[in-house]
């Protein structure tokens, strides 16, 4: 599988309008080389441009849908679309959009895990409730995609569940501060590792709202190597993922098979000898 990650600049100086042009230009260079796109989460604005999240909110088919819509329908690309601020029910979300080749939605992920703690979009958003998993019926093998954004990184008990659910890759869009990459690269490879899976984490370049962002998007493949690594500046990074890596990685060294946590396990029946000790 080809993936590209678009590791976008945000500059709050650009208009939201122009950016989305822009970003929605940039994917359709990637037709033919790429099976999947990633985009940064909260793009259109800013991920800490707590300001302008009311006034920048969409509906989740609002303006910044159907742009990239649009794109993966013209570059002919599965096509994470970073995320938006979703208006809905009276609150808003961190909710990212993952668009089919055709243009339509294949699923949307609100944020469970948000930043801030006692300011920003720990009290201006609402919290997603349910991990997401993504099937592409790619060739020659299907992969499934499991969905997580930015501060999420540093719960471990998510990622779990996506594997649980069948997720052999990672997907996760950021904003993450420049202050804090080293904590980026640590927990991206941490995540892989741990999980065997690859890890594709796109973060944003640039300052808004007077924060450097990170930038340095990732790739991480199941034993935990990096397979490329962006700087800190706008930049797109390709690379090609073996699906089958995900399955040996698991086969040769099967520690996921020795979890024991967290696990449901059946009910102990009549006969079936002492518990051990």
């Amino acid at each position: 599988m080809r993936a590209s990650l678009i590791q976008i600049a945000v500059d709050q100086d650009e208009p939201v309008d122009s950016r989305r042009a822009r970003v929605a230009a940039l994917v359709r260079q990637e037709r033919g080389a790429a099976d999947l796109v990633v985009l940064p989460e909260l793009w259109p604005m800013g991920a800490f441009a707590y300001e302008s999240f009311a006034a920048e909110s969409e509906r989740l088919k609002g303006p910044t849908y159907e742009a990239m819509a649009a794109a993966a329908r013209d570059a002919e690309v599965w096509l994470h679309a970073g995320s938006i601020v979703e208006a809905a029910g009276g609150a808003l979300y961190n909710t990212s959009l993952v668009f089919s080749p055709e243009g339509e939605l294949a699923a949307s992920y609100r944020k469970i895990h948000r930043f801030g703690f006692d300011k920003g979009e720990a009290v201006m958003m609402a919290a997603g409730e349910e991990p997401v998993t993504v099937a592409l019926p790619l060739l020659p093998a299907p992969l499934t995609l499991g969905v997580a954004t930015c501060y999420d990184l540093r719960f471990p008990e998510l990622f779990r569940r996506l594997v649980d659910a069948g997720a052999g890759v990672f997907v996760v869009p950021a904003g993450w501060p420049a202050r804090r990459r080293a904590h980026w690269t640590l927990l991206a490879q941490a995540r892989a590792v741990e999980n065997q899976a690859y890890m594709l984490a796109c973060g944003t370049a640039g300052t808004h709202a007077g924060v450097e962002q990170a930038g340095h998007s990732i790739v991480v493949d199941p034993w935990g190597e990096v397979l490329a690594e962006a700087g800190p500046d706008e930049e797109i990074l390709r690379v090609t993922l073996d699906p089958a890596k995900v399955l040996t990685t698991r086969d040769q060294f099967p520690a996921l098979k020795d979890r024991v946590l967290g696990l449901d396990r059946p009910e102990r029946g009549p006969g079936a000898g002492p518990e051990r000790g």
